[in-house]
C-alpha cells in the first residue's frame, strides 16, 4: 500500500471507528419507541433520501445492467439486511455487546475471500485476527461480570449480519472495481431505498407511533442521525477505505468499534473494569498485527 494511501486509510479508519462505535447507542435510543423493523427500515430510508440527489447524478456512470444488479446486492448485503438484524438483536442484548460481536466481520471477510477470490493471508495476519477476536471475547465477558452465561440466540443475528458485511466487502473489492466509492454507496442506497420506504409506510405502525407516542420525535431524530452518519456517510467512507486499502484492513475497523461502544457505556454510567482495559489493549494489538507490513 503506498504511503499516501496508508495515511488516507488510517484517517478513514479512525473516523469510521468513531461513527460506527456510536451507532449501537443510537439504535438503542430508537428502540425505546419504535420496533426493530421500524428502526431498520427508517435507517435505510434516511440514508437513501440523504444521498438521492447525488445518486441521481451518478447513474450515468453505470454502463451495463450488471452494474444495477451488483449495486442492489451491495445495498442489501451492506446496509438493508444488517440494519434489520442489528436492531432485532439489540432488543435482547446491550448495545456495547452488539458492538463487540461486530468484530466477527473480518473472520468472514477472510473466509469468503479465501474461498471465492483465492485470497491468501500471512500467518501474522491470521494471528492478529485471532488475537483481536480474543480481545473481543474478553471485552464481552467483562461486560457480563467475567462469567459465562447461557447462549443468546439473538447473537446469531449479528453473526448473520457480519457474514453479509464480509460478502459485501469482497463484492466491492473484486466485482465492482470500475466504479467510485461514492457511486457505489449512493446508487446502492438509491436502489434499496424504495424497498425500505414501502415496508416502513405500508407494513408497520411507524406513522401512528410518530404522531401519538411520547418521545417518538426524539427517537426519530436518533434513527435519522443513525441513517445519515452511520449508514450514508460511513458507508461512503468504508467503500473508499476498501478502494485504497485491502479488504482485511477495511474490515479490521470492526475491532476498534467496541472501544467506542464501551466508552459510550461508561458515559451512560456503566463501570469500566480491568477486563475492559485488557480487552481494548488486546484488540488494538490484534489490529496492528493483522495489518502490519
Amino acid at each position: 500500500m503506498p504511503d499516501s494511501n496508508r495515511r488516507t486509510a488510517l484517517l478513514i479508519f479512525i473516523t469510521l471507528t468513531l461513527i460506527w462505535g456510536t451507532s449501537f447507542i443510537l439504535i438503542k435510543q430508537g428502540l425505546k419507541v419504535f420496533s426493530p423493523d421500524e428502526v431498520g427500515a427508517l435507517r435505510v430510508v434516511a440514508a437513501s433520501l440523504f444521498l438521492m440527489p447525488l445518486a441521481l447524478t451518478r447513474l450515468k456512470e453505470l454502463k451495463s445492467s450488471s452494474h444495477y444488479g451488483k449495486l442492489f446486492a451491495s445495498g442489501m448485503l451492506g446496509v438493508f439486511i444488517p440494519s434489520f438484524l442489528f436492531a432485532t438483536a439489540q432488543t435482547h442484548m446491550e448495545s456495547s455487546v452488539a458492538g463487540v460481536l461486530n468484530t466477527l466481520t473480518p473472520i468472514f471477510t477472510m473466509i469468503i475471500g479465501a474461498i471465492l477470490f483465492n485470497q491468501r493471508f500471512s500467518a501474522t495476519a491470521i494471528a492478529g485476527i485471532v488475537l483481536g477476536f480474543g480481545g473481543a471475547v474478553l471485552l464481552s465477558m467483562s461486560r457480563a461480570g467475567g462469567t459465562i452465561g447461557g447462549v443468546n440466540l439473538y447473537a446469531l443475528l449479528i453473526v448473520a449480519a457480519c457474514f453479509c458485511y464480509g460478502s459485501n466487502l469482497n463484492l466491492i473489492k473484486f466485482k465492482i472495481t470500475d466504479l467510485s466509492a461514492l457511486t457505489i454507496t449512493s446508487v446502492a442506497l438509491l436502489l434499496v431505498g424504495p424497498v425500505a420506504i414501502i415496508y416502513l409506510l405500508g407494513f408497520t405502525d411507524f406513522l401512528s407511533k410518530l404522531t401519538t407516542q411520547p418521545g417518538a420525535w426524539q427517537a426519530f431524530g436518533f434513527v435519522v442521525l443513525l441513517g445519515l452518519m452511520s449508514t450514508a456517510v460511513a458507508m461512503f467512507l468504508f467503500n473508499k477505505l476498501v478502494k485504497v486499502s485491502t479488504p482485511l484492513f477495511a474490515s479490521s475497523v470492526t475491532y476498534a468499534i467496541p472501544l467506542v461502544a464501551v466508552l459510550w457505556g461508561v458515559l451512560d454510567h456503566e463501570k469500566l473494569s480491568w477486563g475492559h482495559l485488557a480487552g481494548m489493549i488486546t484488540i488494538i494489538a490484534g489490529v496492528y498485527l493483522a495489518n502490519r507490513k
